[in-house]
């Protein structure tokens, strides 16, 4: 178990769009649609601007207008509660169109995306007769028992070469694949898809650090580890010049404010000593008793004729 935290679902979220990039004009992205209140939120949902245009990608083929997608994490589980559920999302997601009925049924498709293959889940199918096709490698359509089209993506089963993104969401990677994300990744050249790249690789490194170690000795693979995530490195670079910068900051305020302080300590410190020297002063002259109140006060100004007249009150 990885003893950092890993955030899985912004590098699938990161996946799916390089995996549909070949049609990423005619897609609307909107990760964790919210179903009227939270908690009720969709992992990722996948709007097709025509309907009639044809996904290249395996994963997408079965995609119509409205395309929920739920993704599971390798720490996660895929049971027959977690299909119920994604099915759920989709009868909710169905009513909230501007008019009656505009979210057709046929036109919701549900995808449930999980690395290891959900052995209960297809056991449940077997065991209750629900038919399964699987008309590609790791992608298994569900063709009765729902109420919209239903397919579940088993990334570790998926062809590596068209579907590179989304298997290397998990934390056994081999080093070859690890090496083959880094040259993927390091030969795109628009930013978004940098950016997308940047942010799978981000899940993929964390999750995956004894492969990453394993590369640091390989030249070529940590030169391509260090250009792929230089925009986060100089990120990181850029927060701890500004953190410090901060720090010399307080750190001189600090400074200035401990200098005044002092400063004012030793203005308290002098003002005191000099009005007890005035007070020293006006007892004297009051015990001598050739002096007035008025007189005491011209010669000790210091001191009002209220605080005199108490001292010579105490001494009377």
């Amino acid at each position: 178990m990885n003893e950092i935290k890993i955030q899985w679902h912004p590098g699938f979220v990161a996946a799916i769009n390089l995996e549909l990039a070949e049609n990423r004009d005619d897609l609307i992205y909107e990760k964790e649609y919210n179903l009227n209140t939270k908690p009720l939120e969709i992992d990722l949902l996948v709007i097709k601007k025509d309907k009639d245009v044809q996904i290249a990608n395996e994963i997408g083929r079965m995609f119509k207008g409205h395309n929920i997608l739920e993704y599971r994490s390798p720490e996660d589980r895929m049971d027959i509660d977690s299909f119920y559920k994604a099915g759920a999302y989709a009868s909710l997601y169905k009513p909230y169109g501007e008019t009656v009925d505009e979210r057709k049924a046929d036109d919701i498709t549900v995808s449930l995306v999980r690395e290891a293959k959900p052995d209960g889940l297809f056991r449940y199918f077997r065991e209750h007769k629900v038919e399964v096709s699987n008309p590609y490698p790791g992608i298994y359509y569900v063709l009765d028992g729902v109420l919209f089209f239903t397919q579940v993506i088993v990334t570790r089963e998926l062809n590596g070469k068209s579907h590179g993104w989304l298997k290397s969401l998990s934390d056994k990677l081999k080093k070859q694949e690890m090496e083959a994300l880094l040259k993927r990744a390091r030969s795109l050249s628009g930013k978004l898809d940098r950016e997308l790249a940047d942010a799978v690789l981000e899940v993929s490194v964390k999750a995956n650090r004894e492969i990453v170690e394993e590369l640091k000795g390989d030249e070529a693979m940590c030169q391509a580890l260090l250009e792929i995530m230089e925009p986060e490195i100089s990120q990181i670079v850029r927060q701890v010049t500004e953190k410090e910068r901060r720090e010399k900051e307080e750190a001189v305020r600090q400074m200035e404010r401990e200098k005044e302080e002092a400063v004012r300590q030793m203005e308290r410190e002098k003002e005191e000593a000099a009005k007890k020297e005035a007070e020293e002063s006006a007892i004297k002259m009051i015990k001598m008793k050739k002096f007035t109140i008025k007189e005491i006060a011209e010669c000790v100004p210091r001191l009002s004729m209220d605080e005199i007249r108490k001292f010579a009150a105490e001494q009377a």
